[in-house]
């Protein structure tokens, strides 16, 4: 599930600081890559690769569409052996038994992983950045996990970006919720997906429209199991909209 390119976008980076550091939180886990903000930080965006890649298969291109005042922050998942993969090691924030709307969930993991990223937001909070300055987003199982942890937050974020994901343990919903209904949330998805399908982007859409106010659902023609210049234009103009909102 790593994330590939489409197009040629391109993101240049200039000048801007790139680090590798841990977070106490969550030192079981490899250490994040982080870009810092041009000067001044006004907010963070905390974003989660999918299964088998790591932080730095994102940075760049997030780096080249956040608010230059915004710190980024790109974690790497443990290294666990994933059921769905013949129990081969990889990265995964939880693991995965099968890719199937019925297959069973690993519910113990999703909800140590949820804890870890509150446990990042919380990091943040501590060093400054309000809870409605933070934004969370992810790509495929990063993108469920970041939806999943957003609604289980206590507190509004900034927003939450879904890719190409789906809300895990959704049965739980809306009995787990514990953010806002206020929370802004855009849910991106390729209809030509063949690894997470298009009609569970649908389901998850449908779901959302009975926990949150106005959640976003934008579909992609043509578009597999990856991103394209359309939708980072579309995750840009929300993260830039909500953010610069607060």
């Amino acid at each position: 599930m790593r994330k590939q390119f489409l197009g040629n976008f391109a993101v240049i980076m200039g000048n801007v600081l790139t680090t590798i550091r841990s977070l106490a939180a969550t030192s079981d886990m490899a250490a994040p890559v982080v870009i810092a903000a041009s000067g001044n930080q006004t907010g963070t965006l905390i974003f989660l690769h999918g299964l088998g890649d790591t932080g730095h298969g994102w940075a760049s291109a997030i780096a080249g569409i956040r608010p230059q005042s915004v710190k980024v922050i790109c974690p790497t998942a443990p290294t666990m052996p994933v059921t769905l993969n013949a129990g081969f090691r990889m990265p995964s924030w939880f693991d995965l038994k099968a890719l199937d709307v019925g297959s069973a969930e690993d519910d113990e993991g999703i909800l140590q992983a949820s804890q870890n990223i509150h446990s990042m937001i919380e990091s943040e909070v501590k060093s400054g950045i309000p809870p409605n300055r933070i934004v969370l987003g992810g790509f495929s199982q990063g993108g469920a996990l970041a939806l999943y942890s957003a609604l289980t937050y206590p507190e509004k974020l900034a927003g939450v970006v879904a890719l190409s994901c789906w809300l895990p343990l959704r049965k739980n919903f809306p009995a787990a919720q514990k953010c806002p209904n206020d929370l802004p949330v855009l849910q991106c998805h390729g209809d030509c997906d063949p690894v997470v399908p298009y009609k569970w982007g649908q389901m998850t859409a449908s779901l959302l429209k009975n926990l949150v106010k106005g959640p976003e659902f934008k579909s992609y023609r043509g578009l597999m199991h990856t991103s394209s210049d359309d939708e980072l234009q579309d995750v840009k103009e929300f993260i830039h909209r909500n953010i610069a909102s607060q």
